[in-house]
């Protein structure tokens, strides 16, 4: 029982520590539904981005890393891209989302392979790369068991990372802000992001290559 509530207390304390900023994304993210985003874009790129860093992390159990940390930084061009493209093309996602299908039986395939749904993944992996070097030691240091248990801890609060971003816009102060001025700050950030982690994972470095 006591090994049962260490790993629980251990999932729970290394998630709050290392995705508490992706509460910020999360809550532009969702103040963007219905103008760039569906719900369920944002949720399950969310889940798919912590997903690769999970699946990223897990080489710790086994004593090894897929990537040294330079080349992990090159993520952070993503939402570099990401920002440019929203601020040299302000309105061609929204064209692109008013074509979409408002078909409710739309599968759940359909929805996976989707481009606003890897964008949002692919800013959560971006964003989360520092997060490998916490999960690494974590999981090194976890039998099967306590992995087991502190993967279901984390994916359980990626979920209530995902309530909490959504009730946010719905405070009448924060969604105001968010849904007036959101659109135009957000490839700011997504850029300020992008540039943070390219340049904290040293990966200039690359440059010298050959």
């Amino acid at each position: 029982m006591s090994s049962l509530v260490t790993a629980i207390s251990t999932g729970a304390a290394a998630f709050s520590a290392t995705n508490l900023d992706d509460l910020v994304i999360l809550t532009l993210f969702f103040s963007q539904v219905d103008v760039k985003f569906r719900r369920w874009h944002i949720i399950i790129g969310q889940y798919l981005g912590f997903t690769a860093l999970v699946m990223a992390s897990l080489p710790g159990f086994f004593g090894g890393l897929i990537l040294p940390r330079p080349w992990i930084g090159l993520f952070g061009l993503v939402p570099i891209f990401i920002g440019m493209k929203s601020l040299l093309y302000p309105d061609t996602d929204e064209s692109e989302e008013e074509t979409e299908t408002e078909d409710s039986q739309q599968s759940l395939l359909a929805k996976f392979f989707n481009l606003q749904t890897y964008s949002v993944a692919a800013v959560t992996f971006a964003n989360g790369t520092d997060n490998i070097s916490i999960y690494v030691p974590i999981f090194a240091s976890s039998n099967w068991q306590n992995l087991l248990v502190i993967v279901s801890v984390f994916f359980l609060l990626v979920g209530v990372l995902c309530y909490v971003a959504h009730r946010l816009t719905h405070n009448q102060a924060i969604a105001h802000l968010f849904t007036q001025y959101g659109h135009r700050f957000m490839p700011y950030v997504l850029i300020g992001l992008g540039t943070f982690i390219f340049l904290d994972s040293n990966s200039l470095s690359l440059i010298h290559l050959r």
